[in-house]
């Protein structure tokens, strides 16, 4: 399948865009709402692995509905050193198939899934994982990129 395109602006207002990442390996990762414990567990494991990914090749993007001020104060807080854009939106969390109904204490509303996407650097989404673990996630990844990559 081939990557959804995406058009958003990360955590300093620069726009980023799918293209930005051709011939390159990127995984594009959604999560529901910054400086939450799931989500901040989930960053900063991306962020202590970045290392392991970059001599791979591979990119990592975080993508929520969070301002642009807001991705910037997690950024900050947490010392994040990749990306995050911001689909207010919701357009590109749509588009990926991250959006959907979800139940809270028997409420029912519209929310983030906690999903990822890896694509290969000809952009095609070569592996989806769903409703992750934020804190063995990262492992996962790089399991799989291990095979995938040879």
């Amino acid at each position: 399948m081939k990557a959804p395109d995406f058009n958003l602006p990360d955590q300093n207002g620069q726009t980023h865009q799918l293209s930005d990442y051709a011939g390159k390996w990127l995984v594009v990762y959604f999560y529901p709402k910054d400086s939450t414990p799931g989500c901040t567990v989930e960053a900063c494991a991306f962020r202590d692995g970045r290392d392991e990914l970059l001599a791979r090749g591979v990119e990592v993007v975080g993508i929520s509905k969070d301002s642009v001020a807001s991705h910037a104060k997690f950024v900050d807080k947490h010392e994040l050193n990749f990306t995050l854009l911001s689909d207010e939106s919701a357009t590109t969390i749509q588009a990926y198939g991250a959006w959907a109904e979800k139940s809270m204490f028997g409420k029912k509303y519209m929310g983030i899934l906690r999903n990822t996407y890896l694509i290969n650097p000809e952009g095609e989404v070569v592996k989806t994982y769903k409703k992750v673990s934020p804190k063995d996630h990262y492992r996962q990844i790089l399991t799989d990129l291990e095979q995938l990559q040879g």
